[in-house]
């Protein structure tokens, strides 16, 4: 399973980070290497983006599972990288291989980065739990 660890971008100034973790599920297997290729563009683009604080990627190849956790400064700053090419048209274009996806805000204090793996993915299935709503009674 390729990991990128996390990757200092920037140092926090303000007292607070603003998380944005992700998991993205794609249809096939087929679709898997080039949706690793393009993530690790966006990964180096969101190494360059203004306000990012951190980034780190990891997926799980034969489960067609990607998950993401940066850091921003801001909400802007994680717009704007969103609004940007290649990102913009990379998620457009991959939308069409995606099974499911989540994706999850959370504030932090900055000397908490960076978030820990089990973090991230405990916070996405709680939500993708409480997305679902509770079980028919059967």
């Amino acid at each position: 399973m390729p990991t990128v660890p996390w990757i200092n971008v920037d140092t926090p100034v303000a007292p607070e980070a603003l998380i944005m973790a992700s998991r993205l599920e794609v249809r096939s297997l087929r679709q898997v290497p080039g949706f690793l290729m393009a993530s690790m563009r966006l990964l180096r683009q969101a190494r360059r983006a203004p306000g990012a604080l951190g980034v780190a990627l990891k997926a799980e190849l034969l489960k067609r599972t990607f998950w993401t956790v940066s850091a921003w400064t801001d909400k802007a700053a994680v717009h704007a990288y969103a609004a940007t090419e290649p990102h913009r048209t990379t998620m457009r274009r991959k939308r069409a291989v995606m099974r499911e996806s989540t994706f999850l805000f959370w504030q932090v204090p900055a000397d908490q980065l960076p978030i820990a793996w089990d973090e991230v993915q405990r916070r996405i299935l709680q939500q993708r739990d409480a997305d679902r709503g509770p079980a028919p009674a059967g």
